[in-house]
């Protein structure tokens, strides 16, 4: 199955679509229940790191959050990722592990896109064995006290974050090219603690 499709996210009961020709973007509200956030976050909490970046374009702070590595040799993250991949119809076999992030006051991940640019230094090292990106699912694991929105800046759509909230969308063009209208800006958190899971999917059978 190729995963420039995510073939039953369009009919999910209570999903909403983005209404943009340019990006393909849904959203579903309770995606995750209460117990499941809780249970990532202190997962999350337990193991992070600083988060690492490709292409980074020599930018000061551009991503300052930290990351977690959730594996599937744990039975909690695998039904999680499990219900990720049967919930979008994307084969998991071209799914990178799961991944939680976490930023603290101040803290955001600036303007970018989740694929690689095809003439980037870093193209043939991420991308050499599996391809690109092609789907990103994210979800929200809590409500900071401020800030910490997600914005998409070519098509100005701000989403807030909300505890279980998922948002999932096409990082690339309806004929396989890159989609820069995916560009987006983890914003500051101003108060409180921001936690996040990320599936990424790739174009071919996942090797990472």
């Amino acid at each position: 199955m190729s995963t420039l499709e995510a073939p039953l996210l369009a009919a999910q009961p209570g999903i909403q679509r983005l209404p943009r020709r340019e990006l393909t973007l849904f959203i579903k509200r309770d995606f995750l229940n209460a117990e499941e956030c809780d249970g990532l976050v202190e997962r999350i909490e337990a193991n992070r790191r600083p988060s690492t970046l490709a292409d980074d374009l020599g930018y000061d702070a551009f991503r300052t959050s930290e990351t977690c590595d959730l594996e599937n040799s744990d039975p909690f993250i695998a039904a999680i990722d499990a219900r990720l991949a049967a919930y979008s119809g994307i084969d998991p076999a071209y799914g990178e592990s799961l991944q939680g992030q976490r930023y603290a006051v101040g803290q955001e991940f600036k303007a970018h896109t989740d694929y690689f640019e095809p003439d980037g230094s870093d193209f043939q090292r991420y991308c050499g064995r599996s391809g690109n990106r092609t789907w990103t699912l994210m979800v929200y694991l809590n409500e900071p006290k401020a800030g910490g929105a997600t914005r998409f800046t070519q098509v100005d759509k701000m989403i807030q974050p909300e505890r279980g909230k998922l948002v999932a969308w096409n990082n690339r063009r309806l004929d396989g090219s890159p989609n820069p209208a995916t560009l987006h800006h983890g914003m500051k958190v101003r108060s409180g603690t921001k936690y996040i899971i990320t599936k990424w999917y790739r174009e071919q059978i996942w090797n990472g």
